[in-house]
């Protein structure tokens, strides 16, 4: 009897009831090591549908938030009211901010730094979250590598900085161990990556 080939929409845990294959799966091995939290980690968000026209007007968008839509219309040869309500479209969805970028050190913001995090994995999205929840933290990823996760800070100085990471973060459970890296100047930030 012929085993068919494994169905990739099948759960990960249905694997142990597959034949062996070389021996490798006949017994699983007891261990802490939890495939659920693996396959939450490495699970990526659905990619939401965008047509030529969107990718022009964020492209638009990208080089100037500013741009009037009457403007991007007449570049893109159609109305401005198309342009207008694909923008708002995308801005609802989440896939466009409009916002105005500063740079934290000419606002006064002096101690800028990247905090790398090695946490508990079966804790993963709940740091992720509580960090996202600190007024300092600009930005969170979750990552492969050295750390689970990096976020950025950004602080007043380092009296701000050394309050962060010992008053805030280190009463976060599940956090083992954390590296700063101290930002010390700007050399390129670049929202221009364009569209696939």
């Amino acid at each position: 009897m012929t085993t068919p080939p494994p169905n990739p929409r099948v759960p990960a845990e249905s694997v142990r009831s597959l034949p062996a294959v070389h021996g490798k799966l006949t017994h699983p091995r007891a261990s802490s090591y939890d495939s659920r939290v693996a396959i939450r980690a490495v699970s990526t968000p659905r990619r939401p549908a965008l047509d030529n026209l969107d990718k022009a007007i964020i492209k638009a968008l990208q080089l100037d938030g500013r741009r009037p839509y009457a403007q991007i219309g007449r570049e893109l040869h159609v109305p401005e009211a198309t342009v207008r309500q694909r923008a708002e479209r995308l801005i609802a969805r989440g896939i466009v901010q409009v916002v105005g970028v500063t740079d934290p050190l000419a606002m006064g913001f002096l101690q800028p730094a990247f905090i790398g995090l090695k946490i508990e994995a079966d804790r993963l999205e709940e740091i992720a979250d509580r960090l996202a929840d600190l007024e300092e933290v600009t930005y969170v990823v979750v990552t492969a590598g050295r750390y689970d996760l990096i976020c950025e800070v950004v602080c007043e100085d380092n009296d701000h900085l050394l309050r962060v990471l010992t008053e805030k973060m280190a009463h976060i459970e599940g956090i083992r161990s954390t590296e700063t890296m101290v930002e010390l100047r700007f050399v390129k930030e670049s929202y221009r990556w364009g569209t696939r």
